[in-house]
């Protein structure tokens, strides 16, 4: 099982490699961070540790 990054957006280790080989750097924190600006996180309710 891949080890999970971030349960809202579902996120894994194995994407942030394919990010950073993908654009040199990995731009998925910017995705998240937006994303939770939008109002789009559910940490509390998704993440098993509740954040």
């Amino acid at each position: 099982m891949e080890e999970m990054i971030c349960h809202c957006f579902n996120y894994t280790a194995a994407d942030i490699v394919q990010d950073v080989l993908a654009n040199g750097r990995s731009t998925i924190l910017e995705k998240i961070v937006s994303a939770k600006k939008a109002g789009g996180c559910r940490c509390a309710e998704k993440n098993p540790k509740g954040r």
